[in-house]
C-alpha cells in the first residue's frame, strides 16, 4: 500500500496542450507517477505525491489557455508497481464526460514562425500546436487523439514526429500537427479547371486573382469562403449579383488589427480589439467609419459592419499578400448549404467564384463564422458557431444529472442543443431547414453529437409549431416527445444563460420577435411576436403585449413591409388614406388587399414586433418593397433611429386594458407619431423609444401586481441594439436579464427548449416517485 493518488479532472482539457503542462508541472515538482486522456477527460496517478493540495492549487491556476476545468476529483491509488518518473501514457476509452474544444485562432508563436523566413513552417497555411488551430472541425471520434481526426491520413514526418513525442514541446499531442513535408497542401484552379497551381505558387495565383477583382472560393476551417476585395465596389457588385444577394451585409476581413481604426468608428476600441484578436475570432458588428476605405456596397444603408482578422495560417499569408481588406462571405449558392468538400464547391460554385483555393484536409463539421457585438452590457453573441461551438454550458442549480435530451431548435437560425448531466451542448449555427441540404447537414451533425458524446437521448424536445420542419422531425426519433412554446423557450434561454435556478421563482418576460406558435387560442395556435409573460421553467402565463394585427397574403407579409403597414393603419388610423403620409402606399395595390384584411381573405392575425418594426420602416419609406434578408427593414429603421440618438419627443404606446390582459395601445401610438411632424431620423428614434417605454411600463405593471422584480428578455427584436439600451433604461431599477452569450434569437431556441424540457421530465418524476413512496406507504399500513 503507497500514499499515491488518482487525480481525474473533467472540462475542456482534451487537445489544449492539458498532459504536456500536467508533464511539465511533474517534472518541476519532482513528482512521479503518469498522465492520459480518457473519454471521461484527463486522468493523472501520482506517487507519493506529498502535498496534494498545492499540485491541485497549481493546476488550476496555470493550466493552458485554452483549458477550462470544471471539476477535479482525487482519490486514494494503489501502485502495483512504484513508477520510477513521470510519463504520458497512451489515451483509455471509458464513458465519454469530456468537452470538444472549439477551434482557435493562430496563436501568436505559429504566426511568427510562418512570417519568419528560414523557419521550416515559414510560408505553411496549416501550422497550428496546443495553443492554436482546427478541434471540433476535424474530430471524428473521443478520445481526441490523430487517428479520431481528419488527419489521420497524414504521416508525420520524423522532425513533426519528434516534437509530437516531446512532452516539452508546445506541440506535443497536437493532433493536427503538421509542416510543408507531411501535412495538407494548398492548391488552386480556375472555375473552367484549366489552371491548377500548388502550394506558395497557389496562394499568389489567389491573390493576383483577388487583386484583379476577381472572386475567390477558400477552403477554411469549417466550410468556404466567397471573397473579394473590400475596397472594390465593382467586385462587390459582381459578387451580390452572382450569389444573388442584393443587400444583406458582407462580412469584411481586415489584414491585421492596425486596419481597425481605419473602419471602425466605435469608441470602446480596447474591447473591440480583444474580441477580434481572441482564440474564438469572430466576426465583431462595429460602428462603420465616416473614411473607412471599405466600399458602400459592403453594408448598403446600415451604420455597422461586420469585422474580423485572419484565424488560420492560410488567412494570414492570403491577407498579408493582399494587403487590403477582403469581403468573407460563406460559400453557398442561393438557397443551398454551404459546401464542405472540394467536389461540391467546383460544382456548386462554378457561377460564382472564379478561381478556388482548396486543400486536401476533410471538413468533418461545419462551422460558421461566429458573429458578436460589444454593448454596454457586454458582449453580445448573435451566431454561435466556430470558436465557441461545442463549448458547453452549465445548467443552473437545481437541474439535477439526468438522461440525455435532444432539443430540436426553430425552423430559422437552427441550433440544436444536446443535455448530458448537468451540461447543455449547443451546436453551430445551421440556417433554414426549410433548404433540405441544410436539414440533412443538421441531422448529420446530430448523429454525429450522439457518437462522440456516447449517449442516446431518452426524450426530445421540439417546438410547438405543428407545420415547422423540426416539430415534424422528432417523430422519426421514436422517443418521448416534449413540445415547448416558442417564446416560453425563447425566455427559458435567456434564464439558463443567467443561471437562474430551478427553484427561482417565477419572472416576467419580454419575449420579442418575427412570429412564433404561442398558447392555444381555439383549436389552432396563436401567432404571437410581442408578448409579456409570466414564466418559469415549467410554467408560463400570458399576461398581455402588442395587439394581434393581420398578416395580409399571410408568409409575404414578412416579406414585404408596406403590407404591414395597411393592415396597422387599417386596424388603427381611422380615415388613413386622406393623410399625406398615406402616399407611401399609392405604388402599391392596396385597395384589393384592403378588402381581404376586411374580410380575413388570408390574413391570420399575430402580435408581432418584428412586423410592426416593418410597418413603421414603410412609413419612413427606408423598407424596400420587397425585403431581400430578414430583418432588412427593421436594420435599416434602426440605422436611421441612431442619427437622432436621445432627442426628446412626444410619442407614447400606452396601456391598455381589457379583459384578456393588458396590451399596448397601438391607436394612441400611431395618431401620436404620424401627428408629429419631425424628420425621419427623429421619427424612428421615437418609434424605438416609445415601444421599449410601453413595454417596460407593462413589465414594470406586473411586477408591482405580483411582488416579482426580475425582467428576462428574449426573441429575435432583442438583437436591436437600439432597443435593448431603451429596454435597459426604462426597465430601471427593476433587474434585467438579457441574453448575452447565447443568441436572443432563434439561434438560442434549443437551450430553451431542453431546459424545459428537462425540467419536465424532473417534475414528473418527482411526482412518480412521490405516488410511489405514497402507495408503499398505504400498502404497508394495510
Amino acid at each position: 500500500m503507497f500514499d499515491s493518488h488518482v487525480i481525474r479532472i473533467c472540462g475542456k482539457v482534451q487537445g489544449v496542450g492539458f498532459r504536456p503542462f500536467i508533464w511539465q508541472l511533474a517534472e518541476r515538482m519532482q513528482l512521479r507517477g503518469e498522465v492520459c486522456n480518457d473519454s471521461a477527460g484527463v486522468e493523472i496517478r501520482l506517487f507519493q505525491p506529498g502535498d496534494i493540495d498545492a499540485f491541485i492549487a497549481q493546476v488550476k491556476r496555470d493550466c493552458p489557455p485554452l483549458a477550462r476545468i470544471d471539476s477535479i476529483r482525487f482519490d486514494p491509488f494503489d501502485w502495483q508497481t512504484p513508477p520510477e518518473d513521470f510519463t504520458i501514457t497512451p489515451s483509455r476509452q471509458s464513458q465519454m464526460d469530456t468537452q470538444v474544444a472549439p477551434d482557435a485562432a493562430t496563436c501568436p508563436e505559429c504566426l511568427k514562425e510562418i512570417t519568419r523566413r528560414g523557419d521550416r513552417r515559414f510560408g505553411y497555411a496549416f501550422t497550428n500546436c496546443t495553443h492554436c488551430g482546427p478541434r471540433f472541425t476535424l474530430i471524428r471520434a473521443m478520445p481526441y487523439d490523430r487517428p479520431s481526426t481528419s488527419m489521420a491520413e497524414f504521416m508525420l514526418c520524423p522532425e513533426c514526429q519528434r516534437e509530437y513525442q516531446n512532452p516539452a514541446d508546445r506541440r506535443f499531442h497536437a493532433q493536427p500537427v503538421a509542416c510543408p513535408d507531411c501535412g495538407p497542401q494548398v492548391r488552386a484552379t480556375r472555375q473552367n479547371g484549366e489552371t491548377r497551381v500548388q502550394g506558395n505558387a497557389a496562394l499568389s495565383y489567389a491573390v493576383a486573382a483577388l487583386q484583379a477583382g476577381e472572386i475567390v472560393a477558400i477552403k477554411g476551417l469549417g466550410g468556404f469562403h466567397l471573397a473579394c476585395d473590400a475596397t472594390q465596389q465593382n467586385a462587390v457588385m459582381r459578387l451580390r449579383e452572382r450569389k444573388n444577394r442584393p443587400s444583406k451585409p458582407l462580412a469584411v476581413m481586415l489584414p491585421d488589427i492596425g486596419w481597425l481604426a481605419q473602419c471602425s468608428d466605435d469608441s470602446p476600441q480596447f474591447a473591440l480589439r480583444e474580441l477580434l484578436s481572441s482564440p474564438a475570432a469572430p466576426i465583431v458588428l462595429t460602428a462603420k467609419s465616416v473614411t473607412s476605405p471599405l466600399c458602400a456596397a459592403v453594408s448598403p444603408e446600415l451604420d455597422e459592419v461586420g469585422l474580423m482578422l485572419p484565424f488560420t495560417p492560410l488567412h494570414h499569408l492570403l491577407m498579408q499578400a493582399c494587403g487590403t481588406p477582403l469581403v468573407m462571405t460563406s460559400g453557398n449558392a442561393a438557397g443551398r448549404a454551404p459546401v464542405l468538400n472540394n467536389d461540391d464547391a467546383l460544382r456548386q460554385l462554378g457561377k460564382i467564384a472564379d478561381v478556388f483555393l482548396l486543400h486536401n484536409r476533410d471538413i468533418v463539421q461545419r462551422a460558421d463564422d461566429s458573429l458578436v457585438r460589444v454593448t454596454p452590457q457586454g458582449t453580445e453573441v448573435l451566431r454561435r458557431a466556430r470558436g465557441f461551438v461545442p463549448d458547453a454550458l452549465p445548467l443552473p442549480a437545481g437541474f439535477n444529472t439526468q438522461p440525455p435530451v435532444l432539443a430540436l431548435g426553430g425552423d430559422l437560425k437552427n441550433t440544436f442543443c444536446l443535455v448530458r448531466g448537468n451540461q447543455a451542448i449547443l451546436s453551430a449555427h445551421f440556417g433554414s431547414l426549410a433548404d433540405g441540404d441544410i436539414a440533412r447537414q443538421q441531422q448529420q451533425a446530430m448523429e454525429h453529437f450522439r457518437q462522440l458524446y456516447e449517449c442516446t437521448p431518452v426524450a426530445i424536445a421540439r417546438d410547438a409549431h405543428p407545420a415547422y420542419v423540426s416539430h415534424v422531425q422528432a417523430e422519426s426519433h421514436g422517443i418521448r416527445v416534449v413540445d415547448v412554446f416558442h417564446h416560453h423557450a425563447h425566455l427559458a434561454a435567456c434564464l439558463a444563460e443567467n443561471g437562474w435556478p430551478l427553484d427561482g421563482g417565477k419572472v416576467i418576460g419580454l419575449a420579442l420577435d418575427g412570429l412564433g406558435y404561442g398558447i392555444p387560442a381555439g383549436k389552432t395556435g396563436a401567432l404571437w411576436g410581442g408578448e409579456c409573460l409570466q414564466v418559469d421553467y415549467l410554467h408560463c402565463e400570458h399576461l398581455g403585449g402588442l395587439p394581434a394585427v393581420a398578416l395580409p397574403g399571410g408568409d409575404r407579409a414578412a416579406r414585404e413591409p408596406w403590407r404591414n403597414l395597411l393592415a396597422q393603419w387599417q386596424a388603427f388610423v381611422p380615415g388613413w388614406q386622406s393623410l399625406h403620409e398615406s402616399r407611401v402606399l399609392d405604388e402599391h395595390p392596396w385597395l384589393p388587399l384592403s378588402k381581404a384584411i376586411a374580410a380575413g381573405v388570408n390574413s391570420p392575425l399575430a402580435s408581432s414586433c418584428g412586423r410592426l418594426f416593418d410597418a413603421v420602416a414603410a412609413a419612413l419609406g427606408c423598407a424596400p418593397a420587397q425585403l431581400s434578408w430578414e430583418g432588412e427593414a427593421a436594420c435599416r429603421l434602426e440605422a436611421l433611429a441612431h442619427r437622432a440618438e436621445g432627442i426628446s419627443h412626444p410619442v407614447t404606446l400606452p396601456l391598455r386594458h381589457t379583459s384578456g390582459g393588458i396590451f399596448l395601445d397601438l391607436a394612441t401610438f400611431w395618431q401620436q407619431w404620424l401627428a408629429w411632424q419631425a424628420p425621419p431620423a427623429a421619427r424612428a428614434f421615437a418609434f424605438h423609444d416609445a415601444l421599449a417605454q410601453g413595454f417596460a411600463a407593462l413589465a414594470r405593471f406586473h411586477c408591482a401586481r405580483t411582488g416579482i422584480r426580475t425582467v428576462a428578455l428574449g426573441g429575435g427584436v432583442l438583437h436591436n441594439r437600439l432597443l435593448r439600451q431603451r429596454l435597459h433604461h426604462h426597465l430601471s431599477p427593476l433587474r434585467v436579464l438579457m441574453p448575452q452569450n447565447v443568441p436572443a434569437g432563434d439561434g438560442g431556441l434549443a437551450l430553451g427548449q431542453a431546459v424545459v424540457a428537462c425540467a419536465r421530465l424532473q417534475f414528473s418524476s418527482f411526482i412518480s416517485a412521490s405516488v410511489s413512496a405514497s402507495v408503499s406507504t398505504s400498502l404497508s399500513k394495510q
